[in-house]
């Protein structure tokens, strides 16, 4: 028996590396998954690739740093499918990661906020009444070990990917009452294609995770009820990157 039959899936970010993996596997699994992202051919892409695999999506375009668009992209969910269970946040900018501290702006740090902490809260938001109403929603937030050993040069991005483990934390003990578990995943993976530039990787198992094999069945798990009783942790799929530091 699949693990999410009848489940429907928002994911957030959906439209390439681990979104993806996320998306089919959850796909796979029975869900009927939203494949959200703010490009629109990565969303067309991703729903062809589930539905040629025989399972349902729905595409949404949406740049959740846009409150409104948020919205809009939540009623379109509900109205295809009548319900959400799952929430999964894995949405962030690329361009704007890296900084020192001394340098970093203000205006740089509120991009970070924007498509981190700040679109998870408003998604989370807008997804709230359904996931009570499912009776055992899950939300899965994407934190990052970055922010937990403070990866130097990269000051906006740890900032903001902390501020997603505090959001976490606090929505864990408030929505624990209405049934909803809520909780981080923070990977270490090859999203980008590793070619000879790349650093080698320093976890204990030597490698980089495979979004597909790795980090997805993680995800998938927390979305499960196998975890139904786990909520307001930081589930660390890396390798052995930072052994007992993140818990």
């Amino acid at each position: 028996m699949s693990r999410l039959n009848g489940k429907v899936a928002i994911v957030i970010g959906a439209g390439r590396g681990i979104g993806r993996a996320t998306a089919k596997l959850f796909a796979k699994e029975g869900a009927n998954v939203a494949v959200v992202s703010r490009t629109a051919e990565n969303v067309a892409g991703v729903v062809a690739e589930i539905q040629a695999d025989g399972g349902t999506a729905l595409g949404v375009v949406c740049d959740v740093s846009d409150p409104s668009q948020i919205s809009v992209a939540v009623e379109k969910v509900v109205v295809e499918y009548g319900r959400i269970d799952i929430l999964v946040n894995n949405a962030f900018d690329p361009s704007v990661v890296s900084s020192s501290v001394l340098d970093l702006s203000t205006e740089q740090l509120q991009r970070n906020l924007e498509m981190g902490p700040i679109a998870y809260l408003r998604t989370m938001q807008a997804c709230y009444p359904h996931l009570k109403a499912s009776g055992e929603g899950r939300v899965i937030n994407f934190a990052s070990l970055a922010g937990v050993i403070g990866l130097q040069g990269y000051a906006p991005y740890n900032m903001a990917k902390e501020a997603v483990r505090a959001l976490t934390r606090s929505a864990a003990r408030e929505w624990g009452a209405d049934n909803i578990t809520v909780n981080n995943v923070m990977p270490v993976a090859d999203t980008w294609g590793v070619d000879a530039s790349t650093p080698a990787p320093t976890n204990a198992l030597n490698r980089y995770g495979s979004p597909e094999e790795d980090i997805a069945p993680v995800v998938l798990f927390l979305a499960s009820r196998d975890a139904q009783f786990l909520t307001g942790y930081s589930l660390t799929p890396d390798g052995g990157q930072i052994i007992d530091s993140a818990r």
